[in-house]
This record gives C-alpha cells, sequence and structure tokens, in this order.
C-alpha cells in the first residue's frame, strides 16, 4: 500500500512539472516576438512639398450698413390742413421740387400785408427825398417792409413744401386732406443715396495709416460677385476709450443707385502687402484643444520637426504664415496622421 501511494505522488509531481515547463516556454517565445515587433514597423510614409515667400496684401474687413449720405424731414412749422399731395413714397425728387401744398389762407394774408407796406415804403421814400417826412417814420416804414418780406418768405417755405436736396421719398405719414400738426410725424422722408455713407470703426492701431480720401473694396450681399469703390470723406477726431477705435465714414457714389439704405456691406480696407511664406491649406493641422496650428517639417536626416506656426490670411487653398516658417522649408502634406515629434518617415516616391 505503501509502495503504491509513493508512485502515484511521484507521477502527479512529474505532471505538474511538466506543465509549469510548457508554460514558461510559451511565455519566453512570446516576449521574444514582441521585442522583435516595433523593429520590424516601417517607417510611416510621407509626402513633403517646399514652402515658398509671396506678396500677400495687408487687408482689414470692417462690417457697416449702408446709410443715405442725408435724411431730410419734410414738416411744416405751422399747423395747417394737407391741400394736395405731390410724390409717392419711392418718387426720385430733385432739390426744389414741390411735394406738398399746404392751406394758404395766412399765406395770402402775408402776402396783401407785404404789398401794403411795400406801396407804404415806396411813397414815404419819395416823400423823404424832398425831407417831407421825419426819419423816425421812414424808418419804421422800411422795418416794416423787411418783416413783412420775412414774415411771407416763412409763410412760402412752409405752405409750398419743397425737397431742398436731390433724393428719393422713402415716407409718407399723411394724406391730402388731413390735418397736420407739427408735434407729429414729418410729412416725408426725403433721403440722398447718391452717394451713399457707411460708418466703419476702425482700431486706434491702425490711426496713422488713415487718411481721407483713401479707397476701398464695398461688397453686399444683395451682389455677391460685384466689388463697389468707395472712399474716406471723414474721420472723426476721437477714440472711444472702451473698445479702442475710432469712427471713420466711407462714402459710394452710388450712381445707379443700386446700394439702398440698410443694406449689410463688408469695407474692405487695403494696408499694402507683406512678403511672407505661404503653405498648402492641407499642411496645417489644429492642435487638439486649443486654438494653436501646427505643420511637420522634414530635417535633413529625414525625421520631422513638429512646429508651432502663427497663421495670417487664407488664400484660397493656401494659409499665410506670419511666424514660424523659413522660405525652402519642407513640409508634410500627406500622412501626418500617424506622426509624432522627431519620427524617422519615407518619403513618398
Amino acid at each position: 500500500m505503501n509502495h503504491f501511494r509513493i508512485t502515484f505522488i511521484a507521477l502527479t509531481v512529474a505532471l505538474l512539472l511538466a506543465s509549469c515547463g510548457s508554460k514558461n516556454g510559451n511565455n519566453t517565445a512570446n516576449n521574444t516576438a514582441n521585442s522583435a515587433a516595433p523593429a520590424q514597423q516601417a517607417a510611416p510614409v510621407v509626402s513633403v512639398t517646399a514652402v515658398h515667400a509671396e506678396d500677400v496684401d495687408i487687408t482689414n474687413t470692417f462690417t457697416s450698413n449702408i446709410e443715405p449720405f442725408a435724411t431730410n424731414n419734410i414738416v411744416s412749422q405751422t399747423s395747417e390742413r394737407i391741400v394736395s399731395i405731390l410724390v409717392e413714397v419711392g418718387d426720385k425728387v430733385r432739390k426744389g421740387q414741390l411735394l406738398a401744398k399746404m392751406n394758404d389762407v395766412n399765406l395770402t394774408k402775408a402776402r396783401m400785408q407785404l404789398v401794403n407796406d411795400s406801396t407804404e415804403f415806396n411813397r414815404l421814400t419819395e416823400l423823404h427825398k424832398i425831407g417831407a417826412v421825419a426819419q423816425a417814420d421812414y424808418d419804421l416804414a422800411k422795418l416794416s417792409l423787411e418783416i413783412s418780406k420775412k414774415t411771407y418768405s416763412n409763410l412760402m417755405e412752409n405752405t409750398m413744401l419743397r425737397s431742398p436736396i436731390n433724393g428719393v421719398v422713402t415716407a409718407r405719414n399723411y394724406d391730402k386732406g388731413d390735418m397736420y400738426s407739427n408735434m407729429g410725424q414729418p410729412i416725408f422722408v426725403v433721403e440722398q443715396i447718391t452717394p451713399v455713407k457707411m460708418i466703419i470703426n476702425v482700431s486706434e492701431s491702425l490711426i496713422s495709416q488713415i487718411h481721407k480720401g483713401m479707397e476701398f473694396d464695398i461688397t453686399v450681399e444683395s451682389y455677391p460677385n460685384e466689388t463697389f469703390k468707395g472712399k474716406i470723406n471723414l474721420i472723426y477726431p476721437t477714440v472711444n476709450a472702451n473698445t479702442h477705435t475710432f469712427p471713420v465714414e466711407v462714402i459710394c457714389q452710388n450712381t445707379d443707385q443700386r446700394l439702398r439704405p440698410g443694406m449689410f456691406a463688408r469695407v474692405i480696407a487695403n494696408f499694402g502687402t507683406n512678403h511672407h511664406v505661404v503653405v498648402p491649406d492641407v499642411a496645417v493641422v489644429k492642435q487638439s484643444g486649443s486654438g494653436e496650428y501646427f505643420v511637420y517639417v522634414l530635417r535633413p536626416d529625414n525625421t520631422v520637426k513638429y512646429q508651432l506656426v502663427e497663421l495670417g490670411k487664407r488664400l484660397g487653398e493656401k494659409y499665410e504664415i506670419i511666424n514660424g516658417l523659413n522660405e525652402g522649408d519642407q513640409v508634410v502634406v500627406e500622412g501626418q496622421a500617424r506622426l509624432k515629434d522627431g519620427v524617422a518617415v519615407t518619403l513618398k516616391n
């Protein structure tokens, strides 16, 4: 019995040793294979291109709304009934054109007073020449005539309502027969839209580069494929302490009157050119989780360098690079996904 137990224990131990030896052998083989794997991985294949410098326009784009060059509210200083309305909204009007007539009773009275004062003054003038009238009476008659002339002229302006500018009627708030009150809305609004103007807010850093007469390009969404020309008409003398900008008035002649008040406009200023490196847009990668951009630059030993860059303008399928690259640098344009700083690469083709 003891001999049988000894034999059973010996066989069990032998089997356990054999099992452990097999596992250790497999682990050793796996470790050997894993250590050899990195050495067998091929270098990433990339395409590169040499960058060059070119002249890049220095431009700033400002946004604004188009405004009429001048706006006139047509009103009467006296409260009268409107006798006739002679124009309608949308009508183009000339400077001095009659737009509406008010009740002229007061105007008729003023005309009669003017005639009487004129007749009296003429009579006293003849008597004054021969010394038959006192100087005080003559001066009083002269003053009365001057007052009558001004009164009549003022009533004429406020009875026969005329446009003070060349423009277009953009509002009519009364109809014929309405009683107009000088405390209410204007009878008409006339706007001058030849030219039109835009007010842009320019950074104080550009104040030395802005001057009266400077030309701008103007674009509007209504005419997406067209550019209109404008120029600075007025530079405001003060800078806003909160925004550090100063207002600038830009005018566009708008001879065809296609630009209308209220349109959204982009005003583009050109401040010359910079000679900067440009790169294909496919070379530029945005760093995840930040606003920074980078490219991979090929070193002479066929490794790549991670290089942060400062972007300028987008130029179609290229970017202007303000800082970070030199002319002649070779940048990766294909195959960036497997790259990191210092990785050796294989050049495509």
